[in-house]
């Protein structure tokens, strides 16, 4: 894109926005991807005269069509967000920042949780440092650039005073950690008062990849609450804990309207015989709103190769007659490696 037409480009999506009469194009927002120096000028210039409403839904829209393709870079956007004297605009901004690995981001998320006057903004930049943490446990940042990033989230967790939202965010993103001090904190989280907490609680057990959560995730699997359930198989996948594979297999037609895509998912992650057989029967079925989400876990599956050793698990004797595949359940071979 050459600079005049950028420039032409930013001019008419910032007059689009500014007409507050006129619905925006989700298709004019892509003017906005990968600004050069002077379109950002061009923007900055004259964000703060749209009215606060278009700016945050632009801010949204942008997040969104991010999540759609990999074709748009909105960064300097968000950064501008980040700043904006609209909290719905700060927030959307944090959310679009999720996986940007610039480090220079940091202080800057730290900041507005730790400051920000909003409780909205505060749980956002307590979940957009969740990235960080997670590049930290891989090696990919140095820890020292992380360190700063851990206390404040062990301090927002901490704090009695603070909202429950900035503190189960803090605890989520802390859970990506392999610190047995946060694994105090996610059993802290559990035993909390609050249900959304608890929540939290084990969606930060599934992050941990620890198998020592498996035990309470999978309990959970079968609590009243449909958030907790969602939760539970979320986690369930990501610990890919086998045994939960027959409970997820029912999920698959649970009342909730979320928690079927959410244990298909699961299943995909998991693996072994079992799971492919049902994942392949939820194609043969008429549940046409899970072939997507079917077909995306069975490339899970095939992309991992399958290959996990499910006896790692060392089930004693009582618990393999449970796997036992009830009459109504796919067909699979006698020699199931799940069992």
């Amino acid at each position: 894109m050459t600079r005049d037409y950028q420039t032409k480009s930013v001019d008419a999506v910032l007059k689009h926005l500014a007409d507050e009469a006129a619905p925006i194009s989700v298709a004019a927002l892509s003017s906005l991807s990968a600004l050069e120096p002077a379109g950002a000028q061009q923007v900055r210039s004259v964000w703060s005269t749209i009215p606060a409403e278009r700016r945050r839904a632009a801010m949204r829209h942008m997040v969104e069509l991010s999540e759609e393709t990999f074709e748009v870079d909105f960064g300097t956007m968000y950064r501008l967000g980040l700043t904006d004297p609209s909290p719905d605009v700060r927030a959307a901004a944090l959310d679009g920042l999720w996986e940007d690995d610039d480090l220079t981001l940091i202080p800057q998320m730290i900041h507005l949780l730790q400051t920000d006057e909003s409780e909205h903004v505060r749980a956002a930049a307590a979940g957009a440092l969740g990235f960080f943490m997670y590049a930290g446990e891989i090696e990919e940042v140095p820890a020292e650039r992380v360190a700063p990033a851990v206390t404040a989230l062990k301090t927002a967790f901490s704090r009695a005073d603070e909202a429950v939202d900035v503190r189960r965010r803090a605890l989520e993103s802390l859970g990506f950690l392999n610190f047995e001090e946060v694994g105090d904190l996610i059993r802290q989280g559990y035993t909390h008062t609050d249900p959304r907490m608890r929540q939290s609680a084990v969606f930060a057990m599934g992050r941990s990849a620890d198998d020592r959560w498996g035990d309470i995730v999978m309990a959970e699997l079968d609590a009243d609450d449909p958030a907790m359930r969602f939760q539970a198989a979320r986690a369930a996948g990501e610990l890919e804990w086998a045994p939960a594979v027959r409970r997820l297999i029912e999920l698959i037609d649970d009342d909730d309207e979320e928690i079927p895509y959410m244990a298909v998912w699961a299943l995909g992650q998991i693996g072994g015989d079992r799971a492919r057989a049902a994942l392949t029967a939820v194609l043969d079925s008429d549940a046409e709103h899970l072939y997507e989400e079917a077909e995306d876990a069975l490339a899970e599956l095939e992309f991992k190769g399958d290959n996990l050793d499910f006896m790692m698990f060392d089930l004693d004797e009582a618990e393999e007659d449970e796997w036992v595949l009830d009459a109504d359940e796919p067909d699979v071979d006698e020699d199931d490696d799940d069992a």
